[in-house]
């Protein structure tokens, strides 16, 4: 397959390592994280395509407008509108009820940017789909990147993110200053 003869050569000559565990065999919601840089997409894409993933991504609306529509649709891309990105959870939930069968990569932190919270909709895709959660990485410090273990989500949030946070604690991505911690806005309304 050329994407995979692509990502060969693509790993064979980048100064990043893939260290990755096996794919998942079923499908999962793959985490893309830390999201602090652009080549965050294209070490995701390296990983997918040589592992023989079948990804799928979301991405805010505007990156499908005009001619980069097919391009990005064609790499996998599901656009999202973030006026109503609760949309996104039932679209993704019936793609997978209705038998596609895919990698569903999300960077839950929303925006390469820092910020206080991740954005939840991995946890309840994850939830109401019933997938693993793939704990994908990239790590400027040892200059790696691939996939870490598959989780099944229990439902208790605060528990589950602990063990996500307890992953990605020394990770760090292109980009570190805009590194957001893996915290939902539910474990601090739970808190309440």
């Amino acid at each position: 397959m050329i994407r995979r003869l692509l990502a060969r050569v693509y790993w064979a000559c980048s100064r990043w390592t893939l260290k990755t565990e096996p794919a998942p065999d079923r499908p999962t919601v793959l985490l893309g994280v830390p999201h602090t840089s652009n080549w965050d997409f294209v070490l995701m894409l390296g990983i997918a395509w040589r592992l023989g993933i079948p990804m799928r991504w979301l991405g805010k609306k505007s990156l499908f407008a005009g001619w980069a529509g097919p391009v990005m649709r064609a790499l996998g891309g599901i656009p999202v509108d973030r006026d109503d990105p609760s949309r996104v959870v039932g679209d993704v939930v019936a793609r997978i009820r209705s038998g596609e069968t895919f990698g569903l990569v999300v960077t839950p932190e929303g925006t390469r940017g820092a910020g206080s919270y991740w954005k939840s909709g991995f946890y309840r895709i994850a939830r109401e789909a019933g997938l693993d959660v793939t704990l994908g990485y990239v790590d400027r410090t040892t200059m790696t990147t691939g996939l870490g273990p598959t989780i099944r989500l229990t439902g208790d949030v605060r528990a589950d993110m602990d063990v996500i946070r307890a992953f990605y604690a020394d990770k760090s991505g292109l980009r570190p200053e805009y590194r957001t911690e893996p915290r939902l806005r539910e474990e601090d309304a739970a808190a309440v």
